[in-house]
């Protein structure tokens, strides 16, 4: 933690983009959209009604490509990003859309067990899977990949998860205690240490990318380019990228283009 940082600026990202409203209508917009050409498949991972994938398949047996949503832990859901599925699906390319309870109804680290429960359900399909997300759910995908999955579940394969793709991810989640956003989480020091994949043990298969917006704040930077070394040195493949143009919310809309290097980038870690 640095004492000359101000983490309410730094991770308060509605404030930063105050046209966010806009953003957001226009994704549920494009979702219901995208729904209305490509009725999803549902698929229930819990007993919840928020335990729910959106499943779009495509036309390979390759890797799934999952989207775990953002929100900080406490907003939105899988069906306002279904137009994400867009860019790969153009390729043939199966994607899964899950969404997940919220804080403070629950723990984040029982989100994180929400998409272990998500990954385990999809890997009855027979298929690896790469993980994607944004912002919380950047955190998530980071989680997914630093997952023993045996240990999960002994009937789960070690390479469950091939690869991660954190857009504008948070990896330390120390920063947040004390700012608003921990209002809904409520997380002391050591439950924000024990959330934090930047410190659990770095995976021993896989690959991370981490990319963030360009005219993102000092911290969102700091926290990609952090879990890039550190996991880097510990021997992962590890990848650090900036989202031309972008904001925190616009980051994601490459995932949209099946011609955007981000989906290009997706596609060759699914093998295609």
């Amino acid at each position: 933690m640095n004492a000359s940082v101000d983490y309410e600026v730094e991770y308060n990202n509605r404030a930063r983009v105050p046209e966010h409203p806009s953003l957001f209508a226009g994704w549920a917009k494009d979702a219901a959209a995208y729904r209305a050409r490509y009725a999803p498949r549902s698929i229930s991972y819990g007993p919840g009604a928020r335990n729910m994938i959106d499943f779009f398949p495509g036309d390979h047996e390759g890797p799934i490509v999952v989207f775990i949503h953002g929100g900080y832990w406490q907003s939105l859901n899988g069906s306002s990003f279904s137009h994400l599925a867009g860019g790969l699906n153009a390729h043939g390319i199966s994607v899964a859309i899950p969404s997940y309870d919220l804080c403070p109804s629950v723990t984040v680290d029982d989100i994180i067990q929400q998409m272990r429960a998500a990954s385990r359900e999809l890997a009855r399909l027979g298929r690896s899977l790469v993980i994607s997300g944004h912002s919380a759910g950047g955190h998530l995908a980071a989680c997914m990949l630093g997952t023993d999955w045996p240990a999960f579940d002994s009937t789960l394969p070690e390479d469950l998860v091939v690869a991660a793709y954190a857009i504008s991810g948070l990896f330390d989640l120390g920063p947040l205690v004390e700012t608003s956003i921990n209002n809904a989480l409520r997380l002391d020091h050591a439950a924000a240490r024990a959330a934090s994949p930047l410190f659990w043990n770095a995976p021993l298969r896989g690959s991370l990318d981490a990319v963030v917006g360009e005219n993102e704040s000092a911290e969102y930077f700091r926290q990609s380019r952090t879990i890039v070394d550190l996991w880097g040195a510990a021997g992962v493949t590890t990848r650090f990228g900036v989202v031309s143009g972008a904001n925190h919310f616009t980051a994601i809309a490459p995932l949209a283009d099946p011609h955007s290097p981000m989906v290009l980038r997706l596609k060759e870690l699914a093998g295609r």
